[in-house]
Parts: C-alpha cells; sequence; structure tokens
C-alpha cells in the first residue's frame, strides 16, 4: 500500500514540476539574403546561428546580431538586440551603445504574450535604440511567464 501511494506522490509532483516549467524560443527571419544571425549567451557561447533556439529556463542577458563581415564576436560594429527573458519579467533592447553601430534594419517582438510590443531600427538615427546606457525606458518589457520572441534582420 505505501509503495502505491508513493508512486503517486512522486508522479504527481513530476506534473507539477512539468507545469511549472519555464520556456522561451528566440526566433529569427533574415530578409537580408546575406550574413548569418547570431545568438549569443552572457559568457559569449553561440547558442544559435539561425536556427531557433528554445531555453528550458530563462535566457539571461543574450546578444543577438546579423554577422555581415565586420561583427566583432559581441556585435561589436553592428546593431545589437540584448535580451533577457524569464518568468517574472523579460527586457529587450536595441543597442547602438559604442563600439556598436548601424549596419542592416533589424527589429524585434514578443509573441505567445505580449504581442505587438517590440522595436524597430530602419535607419542609422533609430530613435527607439539606446546609444547610452541610462537610456533604460528604451528597453521593452513583458511580464508574461513563458514569452518567446522573434528577431527580424532587413525587415
Amino acid at each position: 500500500m505505501f509503495s502505491k501511494l508513493a508512486l503517486a506522490f512522486i508522479a504527481a509532483s513530476a506534473a507539477i514540476v512539468n507545469v511549472h516549467a519555464e520556456t522561451h524560443t528566440i526566433t529569427f527571419t533574415n530578409n537580408c539574403g546575406y550574413g548569418t544571425p547570431y545568438l549569443r549567451d552572457q559568457n559569449g557561447n553561440v547558442l544559435s546561428t539561425g536556427a531557433p533556439y528554445t531555453s528550458n529556463g530563462p535566457i539571461l542577458g543574450a546578444i543577438a546580431y546579423l554577422q555581415t563581415g565586420p561583427c566583432g564576436n559581441n556585435g561589436e560594429n553592428c546593431l545589437l538586440v540584448e535580451t533577457s527573458l524569464n518568468g517574472e519579467f523579460s527586457s529587450t533592447d536595441l543597442s547602438l551603445i559604442p563600439p556598436h553601430s548601424f549596419q542592416v534594419t533589424s527589429g524585434f517582438g514578443y509573441y505567445n504574450g505580449c504581442d505587438g510590443a517590440g522595436a524597430d531600427c530602419t535607419d542609422p538615427d533609430c530613435p527607439d535604440a539606446m546609444t547610452d546606457p541610462s537610456q533604460t525606458w528604451k528597453q521593452v518589457g513583458c511580464s508574461v511567464p513563458n514569452v518567446d520572441l522573434a528577431i527580424t534582420f532587413c525587415d
């Protein structure tokens, strides 16, 4: 009797853990016809070179950019998409903070929650991009758990 009850408790506990598991997917659309999308984690590790990336947990301090030749390993010389996706609060922004600079139009948008929230950078002046670290109001937030992010180049 005890073993059946214990097994039932373990199975119920596992089901509850799976229901509360956090996942996020970042997808890329490259309409440029050239270049390779890069997604790196906060340690500089490459998470994706264009394929959708799904994390079973938060994505903290990730950067994305389109490698068109002049981009450094941290997106230097290119427009950067910075993101942290987590269950409590997600935040994404476009960065032209030096040494980052405009090279192709880029944008992002949340989906599966906060649909329609995002930003685009269509020219070098890009009013939606951060050009100074103090411009935190340009970050686009989302407080929906398990939100996903779509990044588009040459949109």
